[in-house]
């Protein structure tokens, strides 16, 4: 009789006997069936043994291994030294082969386990803490974890996308898994425990504070992108494991190239800038700037006014609009170079239109989704770490600011100054606003000085200026800002105030007879 036991040399380990523990059915029974028609015996646990058995598969029950039973609500079932030592066994130490003999250890060559639904459970909206607890697998990850680590002995699977693959090369090599796959497929595990183990301790982390000692974060490959800022920089697009949204959630894309990575960076400008409002609005991004926005009573006019504000930058810009697109717009898009068109729906026949244009991305935008509970943080990537801090996403009421000149802004003003305020922060620092009739006229942004930003907002502005409101993102260190708005015809200025030098600011503001408010909040955007 051969020895049930025998010395083994590293990947020379042949599949058979198996151990299936999976959340995820996916695949599993038709990956069961191609390991049983290989002569694997099947071992299994709980819900997978029934679903296996009810495919007509034969199942030997994981207790039967152990010679324990399962107990205290499927918390213990796996955490035993007889199913342990087959994961861990060094199958080519002779005295790990003699202490399996001794304690009547049964080797286990091959691990397809998944976990329970942690992430999924913990991001329900109105879930228990107890419900989140109870979705903390331990049996599992345990498992995985030792047979990643013995891989060279016991292969282990934890993706369904991975059976196929795995059950071809067993079929092609009398059961045997060469070194690579097996390390490769231990990488795919710590890869899945890993992310499993940031998942939980964020949660248990953001239930204390917002900014823990320990800032664990988990992200996940989406798509390779064609090339990065520049085309000799390699790109890949990822998402936060357990985000809520992302720049891509529930976007479809209809036509067009594939998004390359300047493409993600302006689309997620311009998304956040029209989600800021709840009428009809359109913006146009470009170099991850607005270089137009505008609310209208339709998509058609907001489109047309933002894109009067500055033709020449439009081209080839981010068009992102909160409406969907009947034919009338999707004509007067298709009479511009738009890069990437991105709207919650398309007629028909408006679809029909654009598609003409074969380079241009059309995406849809079916998030309907508000984001996540608790604050969102932003991040961002520094040599060697990261700076965090809260997501500038709150939207400044008229109720607390304060006018500080003279005379007062009238109703239209208020309007005009509330949405070039909401326009700023979406433009890059040093941010300046000129705004008329709810659309931007002129926008200034990233100069190094706060003057030179309103200069280049006036020069840029397609129309005359006069009658029009400045916003700026901070506050106005001297007066000449205020006083180069003033000549061009600016009639009413929003800032954050709190420079030295704000008396002489208002004092300009006063003389020239225009409405100065304070915000009192900065909105910088680097």
């Amino acid at each position: 009789m051969p020895d049930p036991l025998p010395l083994t040399a590293p990947g020379d380990v042949q599949v058979r006997r198996a151990l299936l523990s999976v959340s995820d059915k996916r695949g599993i029974v038709e990956f069961a069936q191609g390991l049983a028609a290989l002569g694997v015996e099947l071992v299994s646990t709980g819900g997978t043994a029934a679903t296996l058995r009810d495919a007509g598969l034969s199942v030997r029950p994981v207790e039967d291994l152990t010679g324990f039973p399962e107990m205290m609500d499927g918390r213990l079932k796996t955490l035993h030294p007889k199913l342990h030592g087959g994961l861990l066994a060094v199958r080519d130490d002779e005295g790990h082969v003699a202490a399996a003999r001794e304690h009547g250890i049964e080797w286990i060559d091959l691990v397809c386990v998944n976990l329970y639904p942690f992430e999924r459970t913990a991001a329900r909206r109105g879930v228990s803490d107890a419900e989140v607890i109870e979705n903390i697998d331990i049996g599992g990850p345990t498992m995985v974890r030792a047979a990643a680590k013995n891989h060279a002995f016991t292969a282990v699977v934890v993706r369904p996308e991975s059976y196929d693959a795995v059950l071809a090369e067993l079929q092609m090599s009398d059961c045997r898994l060469s070194l690579e796959t097996r390390r490769a497929l231990a990488g795919e595990a710590f890869a899945l425990t890993a992310r499993y183990d940031t998942a939980i301790a964020r949660w248990f982390s953001e239930q204390r504070e917002d900014f823990p000692p320990l800032l664990l974060r988990a992200y996940e490959r989406v798509t390779d992108l064609p090339y990065g800022e520049n085309p000799h920089q390699r790109a890949a697009f990822y998402t936060q494991v357990g985000a809520r949204r992302h720049v891509m959630s529930q976007v479809a894309q209809l036509h067009g190239r594939e998004l390359s990575f300047n493409n993600l960076l302006d689309l997620d400008a311009a998304r956040a800038v029209v989600r800021d409002f709840e009428v009809p609005a359109c913006v146009i991004v470009k170099h991850n700037n607005p270089c137009g926005v505008a609310v209208a009573a339709t998509p058609l006019d907001a489109y047309r006014r933002a894109f009067a504000c500055d033709p020449v930058s439009a081209f080839g810009g981010i068009v992102a609009l909160n409406r969907r697109v009947d034919a009338a717009l999707a004509e007067a898009l298709s009479e511009q170079f738009v890069e990437v068109l991105i709207a919650p729906g398309y007629d028909e026949d408006a679809l029909a239109i654009l598609q003409r244009k074969p380079n241009t991305r059309i995406l849809d935008d079916r998030e309907r989704r508000r984001a996540g509970g608790g604050p969102e943080l932003d991040l961002r990537q520094v040599e060697g770490g990261l700076l965090v801090q809260d997501r500038d996403a709150d939207l400044d009421e008229r109720e607390t600011m304060e006018v500080v000149t003279e005379r007062q802004p009238d109703d239209g003003q208020w309007e005009d100054l509330l949405f070039a305020w909401r326009v700023a922060k979406h433009v890059k620092s040093n941010a300046i606003v000129l705004a008329r009739d709810l659309a931007t006229v002129g926008i200034g942004a990233g100069q190094m000085s706060r003057v030179d930003s309103v200069r280049l907002a006036i020069e840029k502005a397609q129309s005359p200026v006069a009658g029009a409101v400045l916003a700026s993102d901070a506050f106005f260190p001297f007066a000449d800002g205020p006083q180069a708005a003033i000549e061009a015809g600016v009639t009413a200025v929003i800032q954050p105030g709190g420079s030295k030098r704000d008396d002489e600011v208002v004092a300009a503001a006063d003389a020239a007879g225009i409405a100065m408010v304070f915000t009192h909040r900065r909105h910088f955007r680097h």
